[in-house]
Parts: structure tokens; sequence; C-alpha cells
């Protein structure tokens, strides 16, 4: 967590403790209510900045069913060895690229039978 997204949680809770102060005063001079409400849409537009900057994490797992036989990837293109940390998913599938000819192609798996 950040200074600016740690700053912004404080701000926000503040904003809110006070918007809620002024609408319970509010009993007592009927104009408290419009700067609670000011102070309500203050704090809650910054949660939504806050919230809405921090970056989203993808996570993608791969499990391989049953025992597997690692073989090694060549390049159709020119038959150089691929590198295994160079398979990237790109919409569900997985593609390489060739670091040598620079040939990208999808890695399929080979029926068991």
């Amino acid at each position: 967590m950040t200074l600016k997204t740690l700053l912004g949680y404080v701000v926000s809770a503040l904003l809110l403790f006070f918007a809620v102060l002024y609408a319970l005063a509010s009993v007592y001079m009927p104009i408290r209510i419009w700067i609670s409400a000011l102070l309500f849409l203050a704090g809650f537009g910054m949660l939504y900045f806050v919230w809405r900057r921090q970056p989203t994490k993808i996570v993608q797992k791969l499990e391989v069913p049953g025992r597997i036989k690692v073989q090694e990837i060549k390049c159709p293109n020119c038959s150089a060895s691929i590198d295994i940390d160079q398979i990237k998913i790109v919409n569900g599938v997985p593609t390489v690229k060739c670091p040598y000819c620079g040939h990208v192609f999808e890695v399929t798996e080979e029926p068991k039978w």
C-alpha cells in the first residue's frame, strides 16, 4: 500500500466521520444537512478514486492432469530450442515467440493415446 493510498483512506474516513457528525447536528441547524451531504459525497468520491487507482492483478495457474513427460519445445520455423519461461497465455491459448527468428506460434498439447 502506497502513501497516497493510505492518505486517501484516512482523508475519506475523516470526511465520512464529519459527515455523520454534521448529519446529527442538523437537528439544531437545518443548513448543516447540506454540508453533511457534501461531506458524504466527498468521502465516498475519495474512496471511489482510491479503489479505482489500484491495479488488478491477474494470476493464471496451469494444472496438468496426471503424469507429465516434459519434452523440449522447438520452433517449427527454425528448429531452435524455446525456453519454457517465454510461454505467454494470449486469449486462453499458450503462445511462444522464438527469440531467434521472431516466429510466433501456439503450443499445442498432443493427445495421450
